[in-house]
């Protein structure tokens, strides 16, 4: 039986401002009828799509553009992190603005600039525009995914948000593991190009699912809300983190070693430091750090911080790792990819159901840890393993992902007043990405590092899976911080 969404927002009016037509003013009122809850979530699930096809597509493409451009790894790495940088900055700024702008008009210019972007990238003539496709993708495509779980966890109630957000959810891996199956045969037979052309229809698709089934008014809309936006922070926290990423990955950048350019270090520091004072003195902050106090959304972070370092990590390494090690043509190197986000697929909304019933540190607790473990075991695999372990493998590691990722969402929104949900979806999705970042940049540090130092390719490939594996167990420690169900209804 489909579930019954709280009294949400709206319209009931129009503020004027010199005399023209403003943003539709909401307020509360009846509920939504059970089937528009429902299609509105439907719809949002089409632009959800964008982010995890684009993602996917251009990991088959790795080894193609490692090749014609001749890189090292280290520089195909930001190939990704040209993406992952804008896109995790920018998560933030999207759920900020939503509170006070409207998140319909963000996700619709969003996804305007997305396709813009993947234009770019596909008629990107060199290295230099290919990277600039690349951010402007990300920067378009950072509100989908904190907007939409602000207008799910919104509508349903808190017993019933894990079943919402495990479909809306499911719909992610279920693309990237159809991208990878069509990228293949496009990139063997058109070249890396192709991998971004898919990207441009969908999001014109996805402008007219948003358009037609998502109403206007369903959020709340603060006149003159863009000229008392704290800026400042957002270009505080924006350059912590890109002199953050850029520290770690400085070769490519300054020219100078990984972790050794200390004058990124420097800014690093002086953006942050600078970023928490400011935030302090701020009356209606950027990032209300008050959100972590509540245990429950800060263990969810960090545990979603760390899942997606390793699967960052080793999403970048397996498509290079089976060019190299087992010689697959973007062919049947695309089919293999469809096997993580395949699993990935079958457990999302098991997962959400399971943390409904009993809380969600027992799903993350078994996602965490058979994510280790897929990752461990990809650090003993010799080059003459048969390739039947690679796919059971990547099968464990989707199947591990999928039963916690509802539930680590559940867990994040759960004590989040609702003015603050579009806040909260987008601080908890950036810390999320922010492992993403540092888990590709640092794969493909420590692989161009291995590889320089002159050890086998198998060896190279076998270390850098151990390191980023044996970070799991950070996130594996922290999860026994979440709640169980009964622990949750006894703090209300």
């Amino acid at each position: 039986m489909e579930s019954t969404p709280i009294p949400i927002l709206r319209r009931i009016g129009l503020r004027r401002k010199n005399g023209s037509e403003a943003e539709p003013v909401p307020a509360k009122a009846q509920a939504l009828p059970s089937q528009q809850a429902w299609l509105i979530l439907y719809a949002l699930m089409i632009p959800s799509t964008i982010m995890p096809l684009s993602s996917s597509m251009s990991r088959v493409a790795l080894p193609v553009l490692r090749d014609s451009f001749a890189m090292s790894a280290d520089v195909v790495a930001w190939t990704s992190s040209a993406f992952t940088l804008p896109y995790m900055i920018l998560m933030p700024v999207y759920g900020r603005l939503s509170d006070g702008v409207g998140r319909r008009r963000l996700i619709l210019g969003g996804i305007a600039i997305f396709s813009a972007g993947s234009a770019m990238a596909f008629f990107a003539t060199n290295l230099t525009w290919l990277m600039i496709g690349r951010a402007v993708q990300g920067f378009g495509i950072a509100g989908i995914m904190p907007l939409g779980m602000a207008f799910i966890a919104t509508i349903f109630r808190e017993g019933e948000r894990g079943k919402a957000l495990g479909t809306w959810g499911s719909i992610g891996p279920l693309t990237a593991a159809i991208g990878p199956f069509f990228a293949g045969f496009l990139v063997d037979a058109w070249g890396w190009r192709a991998a971004f052309g898919p990207a441009i229809l969908l999001g014109l698709f996805g402008l007219l699912a948003v358009k037609l089934w998502v109403p206007a008014g369903l959020s709340n809309v603060r006149p003159r809300f863009w000229r008392t936006f704290d800026w400042p922070g957002v270009l505080l926290l924006a350059g912590a983190l890109t002199m953050g990423l850029f520290y770690l990955s400085s070769r490519p950048i300054t020219g100078v070693d990984p972790l050794r350019d200390w004058r990124l270090l420097g800014a690093l520091l002086l953006c942050f430091v600078a970023f928490l004072v400011w935030e302090r003195r701020r009356p209606d902050p950027f990032v209300n750090l008050n959100l972590f106090r509540h245990r429950t959304f800060s263990f969810a972070s960090l545990c979603a911080s760390m899942r997606m370092f390793v699967m960052g990590g080793s999403s970048f390494l397996i498509p290079l790792y089976l060019v190299d090690i087992h010689d697959l043509s973007p062919g049947y190197l695309g089919l293999i990819l469809t096997i993580n986000p395949g699993a990935m697929t079958v457990m999302v909304r098991f997962g959400g159901l399971a943390a409904d019933r009993w809380g969600s540190r027992w799903p993350v607790l078994v996602g965490l840890s058979g994510q280790a473990l897929a990752v461990f075991l990809f650090s003993q695999l010799t080059a003459s393993a048969h390739i039947g372990l690679v796919l059971a493998l990547l099968a464990l590691q989707g199947l591990s992902v999928g039963t916690m990722l509802a539930a680590l969402h559940q867990a994040a929104m759960s004590e989040t007043d609702e003015e603050e949900m579009g806040t909260a979806a987008g601080v908890y999705s950036m810390i999320r990405f922010v492992g993403v970042a540092i888990g590709t940049a640092l794969a493909g540090v420590l692989l161009h590092s291995a590889l320089e130092r002159g050890l086998p390719v198998i060896e190279a490939y076998q270390q850098v899976y151990l390191i980023i594996g044996l970070a799991g167990l950070v996130g594996i420690t922290t999860s026994l911080g979440l709640r169980t169900r009964k622990q949750a209804e006894g703090n209300t």
